[in-house]
């Protein structure tokens, strides 16, 4: 790398059923909260990248041409990458290649998704999509029923139980309670989790994401120029990315997500740190048993045991691990192209301390891992405080 990479800037709108704003305007939003963090201007940004996940949530061909137009960021350099609901990860990754290859110094990473615009039943059907065009969608597989089906595979190999899968939601929901920006900020009973309705079993209605609006932002800078901003920086230290066959049957296991290890070796490696140096996390939890394989496949705990590392209390703030306590997906929203830049936004206001009620006392290392479709693609991310 010619270059370090810093998050100079972050910035997130409130997700949840946005009637209030378009995509540009949720895009507009995010944005500007970014800009105010870093104390500057869009005529201070050299390149963009944008991230959305699906053309037919944004009823358009060029969603990103759309929302740099209402920036009006033009002419500078602006494209859009895509990798189903990894597409906010893949993005940061862009603008991370971007400021370290010495192609600009400031790059502004907006992710955005108006998931809304369709009914539940549409929106289902587009992020079906995301499987084998040829093998899975059109015999109608839905993301609920993949990870139905991870789900049985987890409990048949290792005993994980319904209970335990709920008691991800009732943590996550429980931070999410004190998240003014999430989707759905309520605390649930493991009581009411276990007895909502079932969606695919195992999996019932509080163990499944949110049809989520939303945008999020960051502001990259290199070395350089990291220090000319209004806050201290946050280092991104390590960046790993895999891919994994896009047909599940083709796949050796279920109870894991191959790319994930591999994403988060690479991450590893390049922060020069392992696994029990991480203070806070942001997995991808679509769905509670997500959390639970991400657990152990990103190192956090060792393999089938991810039921009893929740159980046991060791991803709340004081455990081992503290994961999530932004309410993750399943609380704060999952606006799928805005998803991977929100994650980043949390772990750079925890380690400046910034998170209130949810702080992680002394956060100093963070990671993300964000999941596209079932696994094609998973990006892993580690960042560092100043």
């Amino acid at each position: 790398m010619k270059h370090k990479v810093a998050i100079v800037g972050a910035g997130q709108g409130r997700f949840g059923v946005r009637e209030d704003a378009s995509q540009r305007e949720l895009a507009f939003e995010a944005v500007a909260a970014a800009l105010k963090d870093a104390g500057t201007t869009l005529k201070d940004v050299d390149s963009m990248v944008t991230a959305v996940a699906a053309d037919e949530f944004s009823f358009a061909l060029q969603p990103s041409a759309q929302m740099h137009d209402y920036l009006e960021f033009f002419p500078k350099a602006n494209f859009r990458v895509e990798g189903a609901c990894a597409s906010g990860s893949m993005a940061l990754r862009v603008g991370w290649m971007t400021v370290a290859s010495g192609l600009a110094d400031v790059v502004l990473v907006l992710g955005a998704e108006k998931m809304t615009e369709v009914s539940t039943s549409q929106a289902t059907e587009i992020m079906g999509k995301g499987g084998d065009a040829i093998w899975e969608y059109p015999f109608g597989m839905t993301f609920p029923g993949f990870y139905a089906m991870v789900a049985r595979a987890h409990m048949a190999a290792f005993g994980t139980t319904e209970e335990q899968l709920a008691m991800v939601a009732v943590k996550n929901h429980f931070y999410g309670s004190q998240n003014p920006l999430a989707h759905m900020p309520k605390e649930i009973t493991l009581e009411k989790a276990l007895n909502s309705f079932m969606v695919a079993y195992p999996l019932k209605l509080y163990d499944c994401s949110l049809i989520t609006d939303g945008a999020a932002a960051v502001i990259l800078a290199s070395e350089e120029r990291a220090r000319d901003f209004a806050k201290s920086p946050v280092w991104i230290e390590g960046i790993g990315t895999a891919t994994d066959t896009m047909r599940i049957a083709d796949r050796d296991a279920l109870h894991t997500l191959r790319a994930t290890v591999e994403a988060a070796k690479k991450a590893y490696r390049l922060a020069g740190i392992g696994p029990e140096e991480v203070d806070v996390a942001t997995v991808h939890d679509c769905f509670t048993i997500a959390e639970i394989c991400a657990y152990e496949d990103l190192g956090f705990c060792p393999k089938g045991e991810g039921g009893a590392f929740i159980e046991d209390r060791q991803t709340y703030i004081g455990g081992k691990i503290p994961v999530n306590v932004d309410g993750g997906l399943k609380s704060k929203g999952h606006p799928v192209g805005a998803t991977g830049v929100a994650m980043a936004v949390e772990i750079m206001k925890q380690l400046r301390g910034e998170c209130g009620s949810r702080q992680v006392p002394g956060a100093e290392v963070g990671l993300t891992h964000n999941v596209g479709g079932s696994g094609q693609v998973v990006g892993v991310t580690i960042y560092k405080k100043d």
